[in-house]
C-alpha cells in the first residue's frame, strides 16, 4: 500500500534539489512527479503525466459503470421483446450489450475526463498559478514519516500539504 505525499516548493531550482534528495534517499524517479503552471520549464524534473493531472481515470471508471449498466438494461429489453430465433443467443445478448456499453461508456467518458483538471489537485491551483511547483511523491505507507522528516529537515522552504491515503495503483 502506498500513499501520495504533496509538497509545494517555491521555485524550480529548489524543486530540482528536492528531487535529487529524494533520489539519494532511494525513492524511484517514477514515483516522483512535478507539476507547475503552463509555460514553466520543468527540465531535469520528472513531470506529472495526464493521468495525474486530469480526471481521465475517474471519468473512465464512471463511464464503464454507467455504460455497462445501460448496456445490460438494453440487452434485457432486447432479449425479452425481440426474439432472435436462437434460444442460446437470446440471453447472451445481455452480456454482449453490457460489455459493449461498458467499453463505449469508458471510452467516451475518458475523452471528457482528459480535459478536466484533477479533482485531487484542485486545492493547489492558486499556488501553482503563482509559480510554485507541486511535488507528488508516492511512497510505501511505512516510509511516509521518514520521507516527510527528510524533506522538512533539508528543505525548510517547502511546505508539506498532506497526503492522499488512496493513491491509485495506476499510475
Amino acid at each position: 500500500m502506498s500513499r501520495r505525499i504533496y509538497w509545494l516548493i517555491p521555485d524550480v531550482a529548489s524543486a530540482r534539489q528536492t528531487v535529487n534528495d529524494l533520489l539519494v534517499a532511494r525513492i524511484p524517479v517514477q514515483h516522483i512527479h512535478c507539476f507547475g503552471r503552463e509555460g514553466i520549464n520543468l527540465a531535469g524534473l520528472h513531470p506529472a503525466n495526464v493521468f495525474q493531472t486530469t480526471d481521465v481515470i475517474y471519468a473512465a471508471e464512471l463511464g464503464l459503470l454507467i455504460g455497462g449498466t445501460i448496456g445490460v438494461a438494453a440487452g434485457v429489453l432486447v432479449a425479452m421483446y425481440y426474439p432472435l430465433g436462437f434460444e442460446s443467443l437470446q440471453w447472451g445478448i445481455v452480456a454482449i450489450l453490457g460489455v459493449l456499453g461498458g467499453l463505449f461508456g469508458a471510452w467516451s467518458s475518458s475523452l471528457i475526463g482528459i480535459s478536466v483538471p484533477s479533482h485531487r489537485l484542485k486545492r493547489f491551483e492558486a499556488a501553482i498559478e503563482q509559480g510554485e511547483i507541486l511535488l507528488m511523491v508516492d511512497v510505501p505507507s511505512l516510509q511516509v514519516k521518514e520521507v516527510e522528516a527528510l524533506l522538512q529537515a533539508s528543505h525548510p522552504e517547502a511546505r508539506l500539504e498532506g497526503e492522499d491515503p488512496d493513491t491509485p495503483v495506476f499510475p
